[in-house]
């Protein structure tokens, strides 16, 4: 029997894509500074049709994300693995949630590979839905579309938006040994909204401990994260969650604002003005991270925060080890 809940997300998410056709989802006022500049120009022309030819999922697309143009259109992609349905329900999220029932298409980690060898990209973020029905989370399924993207373009950098793997590290090692060039985790909000926001299988905690334990595992590996603004958050608590992540060894961070996808998902609760993410990002580099990218249209995979990890990536592999 279908779940009722699950059917319900599917048709409210239905009639929300068919007003969005229409002009009319969210018809919700939004201050100047978060008009989203259309998709376009030549470079993201091609790789909206290539990845439809091959079938390819992007979170890009799935997520609704405002900043597809500029990815895209600069030569970086963030591929989503293991299929479009989640296992978790976060209250954020536009990807659909349901159970896959185990269902894994073996293939497609070459797939991806041959697809993106052919692409000319220089920089991938693979990410993928929670999927809790596999014994692992899909970490093996992670590792082996790294070595498969590694063993056609060993000059791609790769970065991994990894799941939580419900807190099991032999899961986050298996992509930590993967040949990764940066491991990605998100927080996603404050300790104090995490219950409201993100599905109950998910915590701060197991968060920060899937992070720091990646950088244990390997010290040369980049660590990101990121952090969604105008949930009810105060600046105190977004500060005090930045040093949480720098105190686990996170070298990156991402601040940016929430935008509601639809009427079903969590409500905005502010709109946070460009200047105060430039205090959080001037705040972040004091605490020692070795980027911060923050903005209302900043998101995790942000391409600027992508040149500066590929930037640092190249130069630490022509120094040699002293």
């Amino acid at each position: 029997m279908a779940d009722p809940a699950h059917c319900a997300r599917t048709w409210v998410r239905l009639l929300n894509e068919v007003a969005l056709s229409n002009g009319g989802m969210l018809a919700e006022r939004k201050p100047e500074w978060l008009r989203v500049r259309p998709p376009s120009g030549e470079n993201y022309v091609h790789l909206k049709s290539l990845f439809r030819s091959l079938d390819l999922h992007t979170v890009c697309e799935e997520a609704h994300c405002p900043n597809v143009w500029e990815c895209w259109g600069g030569g970086t992609a963030t591929i989503m693995l293991m299929g479009d349905t989640c296992t978790r329900g976060c209250r954020f999220c536009a990807v659909t949630s349901g159970n896959p029932h185990g269902v894994l298409d073996l293939d497609e980690p070459k797939k991806v590979a041959i697809a993106l060898a052919e692409m000319d990209l220089s920089y991938v973020v693979l990410t993928s839905v929670d999927r809790d029905d596999l014994a692992d989370g899909g970490a093996a399924h992670f590792a082996k579309t790294v070595r498969e993207i590694k063993i056609r373009r060993p000059d791609m950098r790769v970065e991994a938006l990894i799941p939580d793997f419900q807190g099991d590290l032999d899961a986050v090692r298996t992509v930590v040994d993967s040949g990764v060039d940066v491991l990605d985790h998100n927080i996603e909000t404050v300790e104090r909204l995490q219950g409201a926001v993100r599905d109950r299988r998910a915590s701060y905690a197991q968060s920060l401990k899937v992070l720091r334990a990646a950088k244990e595992m390997r010290s040369d590996l980049f660590s990101k994260s990121s952090i969604m603004l105008g949930l009810g958050e105060t600046r105190e608590e977004v500060l005090a969650t930045m040093r949480d992540l720098r105190a686990n060894e996170v070298d990156v961070v991402t601040v940016g604002q929430y935008l509601r996808p639809s009427t079903w998902h969590i409500a905005v609760q502010e709109y946070v003005p460009p200047e105060v993410f430039e205090e959080l990002r001037v705040a972040g580099e004091s605490m020692g991270f070795a980027y911060v990218a923050a903005g209302p249209l900043v998101r995790s995979s942000y391409r600027a925060g992508e040149f500066f990890l590929e930037k640092v990536i190249r130069e630490r592999k022509r120094v040699p080890a002293g």
